[in-house]
């Protein structure tokens, strides 16, 4: 399968986990809801998954039996607080916090 239809056949899923996580923000050290869907998320793509990692941090790790160069991704998933301009069907429900 070529990338393009792979990520076409995902958009909608996509656009659908990143809306949830814009509506449910959380803070520094107070992502659980949203450290938990990733970790939940990365096991069903079949990778080994720490948890509580400095906190509220994941760490996944992808075994695939072959020799080669290691890939690490790091990203922030903690909101600020700042409150959400209104309007938004996806935007921020929690008073007070956002991604921005």
């Amino acid at each position: 399968m070529d990338a393009r239809r792979a990520v076409a056949d995902l958009k909608e899923e996509i656009v659908s986990l990143r809306r949830d996580l814009h509506m449910h923000p959380e803070t520094a050290f107070t992502e659980e809801r949203t450290a938990a869907l990733i970790a939940r998320r990365l096991r069903g793509l079949g990778y080994t998954v720490r948890e509580k990692v400095g906190r509220t941090g994941v760490v996944a790790l992808l075994e695939t039996g072959e020799p080669g160069p290691t890939l690490a991704i790091r990203a922030d998933i903690d909101a600020l607080p700042i409150q959400e301009v209104p309007g938004r069907p996806y935007g921020s429900r929690v008073a007070g916090k956002m991604h921005a």
